[in-house]
């Protein structure tokens, strides 16, 4: 699925006060999914959702105000919000549409026990998948597409990398390219999502292919693996994540970032980078 986790911080880097803004964004966006879709739709938030809402909020005009209030879960925790929370509507919207395909694609894809927990998730999120597709048709249509054409390309044992992770990278370019109404900005941000998407799809491909090829299901490495599994993925795709890193790098340098850039070139500069050498190595 074109968002897990892959897109963060790294935390060691940052400044306490970049630090405590990123932390609001995430709990904005947390509060939003669950005042939108339900109290479970929490549950599901990963930092890639994050980094979509920090990326629209960055090109925008004026200072984002925060408030102090008590976490939903932890009623004895205080927590910063943002008080103008609507650039946080289509990342929320994003991350239910993509959880729901992500519920079928694993109907399909997993067998037994696994199967049935996923076939009692659906009717759990068929609502705010709903409300959703309803709220951001445009962002239902792309991911409804790109699901479309990878299970294709998986159902027909397609064998060629490239090809494989386009989909998603084409998916996550027309999501971004969202993010802002001028045409120039547009095209940059439909080739930084090009290559996030394609990192999170290699990367992704990488790290599941030891477990993929021990329960029979698709990975487009397995076609040509030599030797040990983990030691062929590293070697195999390490190139290509720091191609798509230095790509989201120059990327990044093009567009006219109006606030958050340090927490935005934390990600983009040191994050992508940390995340795929500490998940290969895992």
């Amino acid at each position: 699925m074109c968002m897990i986790g892959y897109v963060r911080v790294l935390k060691p880097e940052m400044k306490v006060k970049d630090y405590e803004t990123y932390k609001a964004v995430y709990c904005s966006l947390c509060k939003k999914l669950g005042k939108n879709y339900g109290i479970l739709s929490r549950f599901t938030l990963s930092y890639d959702f994050t980094f979509l809402a920090l990326l629209i909020m960055s090109l925008k005009d004026g200072c984002t105000e925060f408030e102090r209030k008590r976490c939903a879960f932890n009623p004895l925790k205080k927590c910063n919000y943002c008080k103008d929370t609507k650039d946080l509507d289509m990342p929320s919207a994003s991350a239910m549409i993509m959880l729901y395909y992500k519920i079928l694609d694993n109907i399909d894809d997993e067998r037994g026990i696994k199967r049935l927990g996923y076939y009692l998730l659906k009717p759990i999120f068929a609502n705010a998948h709903k409300k959703a597709k309803k709220d951001y048709p445009q962002i239902e249509e792309i991911v409804k597409e790109y699901i479309d054409t990878q299970r294709q390309l998986e159902k027909s044992g397609c064998s060629e990398l490239d090809r494989v992770a386009d989909p998603t990278a084409k998916a996550l370019s027309k999501i971004l390219s969202l993010c802002s109404d001028d045409e120039k900005q547009k095209r940059v941000l439909s080739r930084l999502g090009y290559v996030i998407g394609r990192y999170i799809y290699l990367l992704d491909s990488a790290c599941d292919l030891k477990q993929d090829i021990e329960d029979g299901r698709y990975n487009v490495l397995k076609y040509e693996v030599d030797g040990k599994p983990d030691k062929y993925a590293r070697e195999r795709i390490t190139p290509q994540l720091y191609t798509c890193v230095n790509e989201a790098g120059l990327c990044f340098e093009l567009l006219s970032i109006k606030k958050y850039k340090d927490i935005l070139g934390n990600i983009i500069y040191l994050g992508l980078e940390d995340t795929f050498i500490k998940e290969l190595n895992k």
